[in-house]
């Protein structure tokens, strides 16, 4: 913008803001009177429809499923992006809380006059980068498989083990068919059986290799039907 451009620009915009009505108190009664209206609205639909309540907590149970609602569903991806336990505070504090205040002070590194988008390149180029990677995550936490169920058809005979390995928290770091972390901590178990030995998988499970935890309190014959569970994945 030269010198001439950016004179029209200030001269036009005075005169405009003298035309205008002033932001209080026009646009703060505006603003509250809609705030007060929709509050009425919502009073009045919980009293009239009734608020619907889930069944009570039970923290004793093992069948929860732990799913934040799908507008947290992206940055419950991102901690899936990032694995490592020691960069935890930078998915959930650090990126989010960058990204939002580079977008806050977009207003201030873009001091462009211009309203058309393919004009105000940098604008435009990070509300569509935003849109983008917000979407892509959302998607990915939505159809992420639940950490607490296992869709592989299963044998009779090893029912009870894909019931531990799903109950046990398994998935949360590992992946067995379209259920659980895919790209988790831990590797993808859906085919175990035919790259380790059934022994070496009970053992794994009963000491808790590297960062795993170990289910040695299982006790024996649970270890054994998880076992024989996870060498019948091929």
């Amino acid at each position: 913008m030269n010198s001439r451009e950016k004179e029209e620009y200030l001269r036009e915009y005075e005169i405009l803001k003298k035309k205008g009505k002033p932001f209080f108190p026009y646009a703060i009664m505006k603003d509250s009177v809609m705030m007060v209206i929709v509050t009425c609205v919502l009073i009045a639909m919980s009293l009239v429809m009734g608020a619907e309540q889930g069944p009570k907590a039970d923290p004793t149970t093992t069948t929860y499923v732990p799913r934040p609602e799908w507008y947290f569903f992206y940055l419950f991806e991102l901690l899936r992006v990032i694995k490592p336990p020691a960069l935890v505070p930078l998915a959930t504090i650090g990126i989010p809380t960058i990204a939002m205040v580079l977008l806050l002070l977009l207003p201030f590194y873009d001091r462009g006059h211009e309203r058309i988008p393919w004009r105000r390149p940098i604008a435009t180029i990070s509300g569509i980068l935003v849109i983008i990677a917000m979407g892509y995550l959302t998607y990915l936490g939505a159809t992420a498989g639940s950490p607490t169920e296992i869709a592989l058809e299963t044998p009779s005979q090893f029912e009870r083990g894909k019931q531990i390995v799903a109950e046990t928290g398994c998935l949360a770091c590992h992946s067995i068919g379209e259920n659980g972390a895919h790209g988790g901590l831990g590797p993808d178990l859906t085919h175990i059986g035919t790259e380790i030995p059934p022994a070496a998988i009970k053992r794994s499970v009963e000491i808790g290799p590297g960062i795993m935890p170990s289910f040695r309190d299982l006790g024996e014959k649970d270890l054994n039907q998880v076992a024989d569970y996870l060498s019948s994945l091929d």
